[in-house]
Formats: C-alpha cells, structure tokens, sequence
C-alpha cells in the first residue's frame, strides 16, 4: 500500500494505492492525522480494501500533497552520516544530535522551494523519515521501538546554511524553519513493507546532476536506535515527522553550488518514491 494525500494546500483529501487502483479514504478518515495512525489506521484500511469498502478515486491533474497532515513535531538528527559530518567538518557524534524544523515547513513532494530573503546558501537534504504511529515514552529495547513506527517517507531537510551556522550562538533552527523547507512524499509506505530501513537507496539530484548517492546502512545511527534513544528525552506521538540525516554531498562541503531561483531539486529513496521541486525567490 501507499498512501498519499491529494488536492489543493489545506484541502488534500486522503487516498490509498494498492493492487494497481487508487482508492478514496474520505469515508474512513477525514486526513492522514494523528488521529488516523494513532488507532492503527493503516493496518484497518488494508482491511477495507480486502472487504472492497473503499470506492476507486481518479487522481489525474490533481496535486499531491505530503502524504501526512501537519505533523504535532518535526524532530531531526543532525550529522548521522560519517562522510556528511566530515564534509560538515566535525567529529561524528557520539549520541544522535537532536534539532526540531517548524512543522509549518512540510509541503507536498512537487511543490516550489522558496529561497528566503537574504539567502546566499539554501541547501538540499534527502532523508529517510519515520512517521510515528503510537506514543513512545521510555522505551526498553529497539523492538519496542520498531513497534512504534507507522512507516517510511522520502523527506528533504532543506537547509540555509548562512541562517544555521552563521548567526550568533549556532541557529539551527532558523536555518531549518524557513517556509517549504520539508517537502514530504509523494507516498507513506507502511513500515511492514520495508523489510530493512537499513537497507535503502538514497539520492538526490541538482539540475539533472548527481549529488548524493548512498545508503541508510552507512546511517551512524539506526533508525531504531533513533527511536529509542528519543524516547528517554522526550514523547513522540502519532504523526510525528523524524527524518534521519542526509549523506554526504550537499553544497555545505563546497564541492557544489548552493540553490539557486529556477534550480531544480531531486530526490528520492528505494521503494519510497522520488521527489521534484523547483526552486523559487521568495
């Protein structure tokens, strides 16, 4: 299954792709919410779909939104690849390294990237993002943790780096929170059918050229890891938005040039789809 949300910012209407057809799950839930993946949603449409509960959907010319509503938080873990901390030129961590994006900053997959005001060094992310489907709170062991995700997303952490790592006292924050700064999607795919997210195809593309290619395995820290060592810091509740860290290759590492008004940004990550976005002056 793949579920996505399509139509216009603030009006998408939920929908799921499976068996080759795409269904309609405005009778079942109102958005891929909170709500909906906190009562094991995914799992109970799966079900619709077997017992042909949900009518068949056209998705022609329609927009695709983020496959999940505005998530409750955006959490980030900065510098969880190796080569990406040594083009950063910093040590890699010890423990994961925390950050929070806006929420406001998640956009649809094709949607324009707007450079900021003042922006000299606006770059690009993919990132494997994990999509919270229960409370986590003080959780024992990586099953405990696994237990706990809904599923997977391609995710881009766009980033200005003037904004971060330029300012007085180290501002990651306002160099992450700049509006469209997280395209999401185009598909949230249950996290029972991604067998290994250690185990995944991740790269990204400027104007058709290559910039980062790799794999979740040379992740610092899993994804489980992640979730649990979370955990013990703060809760995470259903829709959160956790994107792992990017590969090495971004323009931070001064082999390429930053963004640019008219660029065009690609990314994607195996089995979860790939991303187009052009850039745009705000």
């Amino acid at each position: 299954m793949r579920f996505l949300r399509i139509g216009d910012p603030g009006e998408e209407r939920p929908v799921v792709f499976d068996g080759g057809q795409y269904y309609d799950l405005s009778g079942m839930t109102g958005d891929i919410d909170a709500a909906f993946l906190g009562w094991d949603g995914l799992r109970l449409t799966a079900r619709a779909i077997e017992a042909g509960e949900l009518p068949t959907i056209d998705i022609r010319d329609q927009r695709v939104g983020s496959p999940i509503a505005r998530p409750g938080a955006v959490l980030c873990i900065g510098l969880n690849y190796a080569a990406h901390a040594a083009e950063s030129e910093v040590d890699p961590p010890a423990e994961p390294v925390l950050f929070h994006k806006s929420p406001n900053t998640v956009v649809g997959p094709y949607d324009d990237i707007h450079i900021p005001r003042g922006s000299v060094k606006t770059d690009w992310e993919v990132e494997l993002g994990v999509v919270i489907g229960r409370t986590a709170r003080y959780l024992a062991t990586p099953a405990e943790a696994r237990s706990c995700i809904a599923g997977y997303v391609t995710s881009n952490d766009v980033s200005e780096r003037a904004f971060q790592l330029g300012r007085p006292g180290g501002q990651w924050s306002k160099g992450k929170s700049c509006e469209t700064f997280n395209p999401v999607g185009p598909w949230l795919v249950p996290a029972d059918e991604i067998p290994d997210p250690q185990a995944l195809a991740i790269r990204s593309w400027v104007n058709g050229e290559i910039r980062q290619d790799s794999k979740t395995s040379d992740m610092i820290f899993g994804v489980a890891e992640i979730i649990l060592h979370l955990s013990q810091f703060l809760v995470l509740e259903p829709g959160d938005l956790v994107n792992t860290g990017t590969p090495e290759g971004v323009a931070l590492s001064g082999r390429f040039d930053y963004l640019r008004d008219d660029d065009i940004v690609e990314i994607e990550i195996s089995g979860l789809g790939r991303q187009r976005s052009r850039c745009r002056s705000a």
